[in-house]
């Protein structure tokens, strides 16, 4: 366990106002926050004021839910912002099939002659492939053929969920992930740890891509909008293999404990624990009271590579339980927002009285989304004054492109 509070500390904690910080818990709230705002986002000193069309090749769009999705429309927005054009190149413009166990996601059909028109005639500045989809493959061979310049990020481990589900060696997968992000000029991760990791099995050319949190959207609100017994304990994500929620489910805890998503075990699981509330995705503004109104936010998955849930959940006030792996560790460490555990019913325990949402909140204003999109900027290697040549590209007349589909969320 990173952070123990002794029966003692619990006793004073309880006495005092819920809203009031020691001065010596302020200074340490201090300390962190100029260490991981030192740590995660570094941006150097780059004139940004010229705008940019940046294409983003992504396989993950709406209406799915997760962090990649969400990651990447606020990027977008960020970026909209600082006057740049973004497009995204996803698979709503596609004939698509469902991937197998995981039929919320879609994976397109025959894209190479649509990602080549794209290129073509969007001719943009910088090209960011966020994804090892079919999109992804169809854009990084293309770029690749042609010696145009592109960027890429990591933002799913693929290899343990395959290995979870099929057994497949993690050793095969990752020489794919290597094979597809070995030519980018640079390789965005989300975290130092995972820097490491990824240089250490064979990636070239890492860059920090931190992430942030949409501070508007997300923070503390009506604790009533909830009529469960409490103490209320929330995890929100897929209900998947890979994220390990049944270890959440397992836990012995007074209250109730929510589930919020869906996903291939949902069914499984909502028979096995039913005593479980599992509400369903949701969305924007009800995602956000659910966040608001549990009291503890636990997050079982050992496998994701940042957790944006977790600073969600921060946002909206709540402290955070988990295991002490990739993702917490990089998140809260041993910031006293939060408790990291080897036992996770432990960890949810003892962070049930850890920090007020004061704190919590103070806390995740470190994870700006502004910083970030300027982060992510400063990883892309942009043309700005010279596209793509003409004839290399195999130039046709310009059409207009197809406006994007928006798909509901909803649906």
């Amino acid at each position: 366990m990173l952070r123990n509070r002794t029966k003692s500390q619990q006793n004073n904690s309880d006495d005092k106002p819920e809203n009031e910080q020691t001065p010596k818990r302020r200074a340490f709230l201090k300390r962190i926050a100029k260490r991981i705002t030192r740590r995660k986002v570094v941006i150097p000193e780059i004139d940004f004021s010229k705008p940019l069309r940046i294409l983003i090749v992504t396989d993950a769009w709406k209406p799915q839910v997760n962090g990649v999705v969400r990651t990447l429309e606020t990027l977008g927005e960020e970026l909209t912002k600082h006057g740049h054009e973004v497009r995204y190149l996803e698979p709503s413009r596609f004939k698509t099939v469902p991937m197998p166990s995981y039929p919320e996601i879609r994976l397109s059909l025959f894209a190479g002659k649509e990602v080549r028109r794209t290129i073509r005639e969007y001719l943009p500045n910088a090209i960011h492939i966020a994804t090892e989809g079919p999109l992804g493959w169809a854009a990084r061979n293309y770029c690749v053929r042609k010696k145009i310049a592109f960027t890429t990020s990591f933002h799913t481990r693929f290899p343990e969920y395959i290995h979870a589900r099929w057994r497949l060696p993690m050793s095969w997968s990752y020489a794919v992930l290597r094979w597809f992000h070995g030519r980018a000029q640079t390789m965005m991760v989300a975290t130092d740890s995972l820097r490491e990791e990824m240089e250490a099995r064979g990636f070239p050319r890492l860059k920090i891509w931190s992430r942030g949190v949409d501070l508007a959207q997300f923070s503390p609100g009506d604790k009533d909008w909830l009529d469960f017994p409490r103490p209320i304990w929330l995890h929100v994500g897929r209900v998947a293999i890979e994220k390990n929620i049944e270890a959440f489910l397992k836990m012995n805890v007074d209250g109730t404990k929510v589930v919020v998503g869906d996903g291939p075990q949902t069914e499984e699981l909502t028979a096995r624990y039913p005593e479980a509330k599992f509400v369903g995705p949701k969305f924007g503004e009800e995602l956000a009271k659910y966040y608001a109104a549990s009291d503890v936010f636990v997050f079982p998955s050992k496998t994701d590579t940042f957790g944006l849930v977790q600073i969600e959940a921060l946002a909206s006030g709540i402290p955070v339980a988990a295991y002490p792996v990739k993702g917490p560790l990089d998140v809260i460490g041993d910031a006293p927002v939060g408790v990291l555990d080897e036992d996770l019913e432990r960890a949810a325990k003892s962070a049930l009285n850890c920090a007020t949402p004061e704190e919590c909140r103070e806390y995740a204003n470190l994870f700006s989304w502004e910083a970030c999109s300027l982060q992510f900027l400063s990883n892309l290697t942009v043309d700005e004054d010279n596209p793509p040549p003409l004839d290399k590209l195999e130039h046709q007349p310009m059409m207009s492109m197809p406006r994007e589909q928006e798909v509901d969320a909803a649906e």
